[in-house]
């Protein structure tokens, strides 16, 4: 049980988990060891002329010429600390030499010292090491400020109360991805876009589906109560816009509203109907899961792939990878049918009873929940009301958490 409130405190985080199940979670699903401070180059602080060594990720590059008509690598490099804008200077063919390996290598180890023009500091890179150790992503790419033990401990307690099959389609599903699940981001840009990023957003859509079908006593009374909340807040930054000459305005509910009044009108096609919460549950679980084939980022493991094709073999094993981007293989797919496939290849490698309805009904959540065809959905409109509570809470999730701060998140 906790005290902790969820968006603008409306929602109440309420679960049970006894001591002896946290002990076995602490070691059956262990959260990532994370660095005891965040590290990196720390650019702007640092003075003209101060040597630089570092591990960076290589965003990207680009030869240039000078107005001599002199070559050199145009590089954008990032760490933990932020984007650091970098050259490499062709002074003996380096530029040739290190093309190939550009093209390759994500991750390197940089010897260099810092410049500044115009106010404007960069590295001056004298030799640049492709990283060939095992990468731990924590050190070079931002992840969640949560307690990342708690937000498992939440997840496990939800999963823990479904009734089976649901159950066990949930915990075999993370003692296979766990390790991935844990520290996957949701986005590369919009939403949830660090790592951990994943694992939040997945609770967070529970907290509210929890709001609407277990916390409140009508789903349609509790949609239109988070709605008349989030005009609240929109009036309030339309207000607050208005009142600093200065701010850019950051208008995280514009054109919400309508969206959501509409799905409203969609579910009330469907208001006699039940709501199945375990098969909710289990879908908002799998309704992003995808992600962990369909993004990349340095240190990422390539379980889930083999997890999916037990066959299948990389033409080449040595695949680049620096900071989180869009997979080459799993962008071919995208994270929305993965879900299903993931759904359908747990219940099957794990020879779990399901009716082949509450099969349909999972997979039309997974293919469904961002709403609109335009939006990336697989279907046309959800048809049930478990369709729309799924796009709803995740449309709600994906665009509060771009009201907390840094700190926050």
């Amino acid at each position: 049980m906790t005290n902790l409130k969820y968006f603008y405190d409306m929602i109440t985080i309420d679960y049970e988990l006894a001591d002896l199940q946290k002990e076995k979670l602490a070691t059956n699903f262990p959260a990532p060891s994370l660095p005891e401070a965040i590290k990196g180059v720390h650019l702007n602080t640092l003075a003209k002329g101060t040597a630089v060594s570092a591990r960076v990720l290589l965003n990207e590059f680009e030869v240039r010429k000078t107005k001599t008509n002199k070559s050199f690598l145009k590089v954008t490099l990032s760490d933990q600390s932020g984007t650091i804008s970098a050259k490499m200077w062709d002074n003996n063919g380096e530029v040739d030499a290190m093309l190939p390996i550009l093209e390759q290598k994500g991750v390197f180890d940089i010897r260099g010292q810092v410049d500044e023009f115009n106010g404007f500091k960069s590295v001056t890179v004298y030799e640049m090491t492709p990283c060939t150790e095992d990468i731990d992503p924590f050190t070079l790419l931002a992840y969640t400020q949560q307690d990342i033990e708690a937000l498992r401990d939440e997840l496990f307690a939800y999963l823990y109360e479904l009734q089976q099959p649901y159950q066990d389609i949930a915990i075999k599903a993370m003692e296979q991805l766990w390790e991935g699940f844990r520290i996957s981001p949701a986005a590369k840009g919009f939403h949830h876009n660090y790592l951990g990023g994943l694992l939040k957003h997945t609770v967070g859509l529970m907290r509210f589906c929890r709001y609407i079908t277990i916390q409140s006593d009508n789903p349609f009374r509790a949609v239109l109560q988070l709605i008349n909340k989030i005009e609240t807040e929109y009036k309030l930054e339309i207000w607050n816009s208005l009142k600093d000459d200065h701010a850019r305005p950051a208008y995280v509910w514009k054109d919400s509203i309508d969206h959501l009044y509409h799905m409203v009108q969609g579910m009330a096609e469907y208001k006699y109907d039940s709501i199945n919460y375990d098969a909710l549950i289990t879908s908002i679980l799998f309704h992003d899961i995808g992600k962990l084939a369909e993004y990349d980022y340095a240190g990422k493991s390539f379980d889930v792939f083999h997890f999916l094709f037990p066959t299948g073999e990389f033409k080449d094993s040595n695949r680049k990878q620096a900071g989180i981007a869009m997979d080459p293989l799993g962008v071919n797919i995208g994270h929305i049918p993965y879900g299903v496939m993931l759904l359908s290849k747990m219940i099957e490698h794990h020879n779990i009873a399901v009716t082949m309805e509450d099969i349909h009904l999972m997979s039309h959540c997974i293919l469904c929940h961002h709403g609109l065809p335009e939006w990336g959905s697989a279907v046309r409109k959800p048809s049930n009301l478990e369709g729309y509570i799924i796009h709803i809470v995740d449309y709600l999730d994906s665009r509060y958490e771009n009201t907390e701060t840094d700190e926050e998140k």
